[in-house]
């Protein structure tokens, strides 16, 4: 099985081309900054990922999508390769996206786009072995 469930923020506007001949089809790219789920020495760290959409996809992507927009992606894994013009092979690895969509609130882009939500420490954790999740962050979950 090849597949793929992303999310992350936009490092840039896409890039949408259309294909030549009668049935033009938008084909968009842009690379998602998804945030490795755990940190060494408290430093954020992200994976930079290209995704490639076509037709409907990537004309949505064309039309609302901007850097700093948080994104949720699903599609697979597609490699391949290609000899550039000085000679040497190249080889690519893309998402090829089969469902995009926004990952935040319209406000909560609107208001300066990403904010790190302060976590409680380890020692606030419940005696459940849970950490209990401070008043007023509820917005900021996916899952809401």
């Amino acid at each position: 099985m090849n597949k793929v469930i992303l999310m992350g923020r936009l490092t840039r506007d896409p890039e949408v081309r259309y294909s030549q001949g009668d049935n033009a089809m938008a084909i968009a790219r842009y690379t998602l900054a998804v945030d490795r789920r755990f940190k060494r020495d408290g430093d954020a760290t992200a994976d930079f990922i290209g995704c490639v959409a076509f037709g409907k996809q990537g004309e949505f992507a064309e039309k609302y999508f901007r850097q700093g927009t948080k994104i949720a992606v699903t599609g697979r894994i597609q490699t391949g390769s290609y000899t550039n013009k000085d000679g040497q092979k190249v080889y690519t690895t893309d998402v090829v996206v089969e469902e995009q969509e926004f990952a935040e609130s319209k406000a909560a882009a609107s208001e300066g786009g990403y904010q790190q939500a302060s976590r409680p420490a380890p020692s606030e954790a419940a005696g459940d072995g849970f950490m209990n999740i401070p008043d007023g962050i509820d917005e900021e979950l996916p899952f809401n």
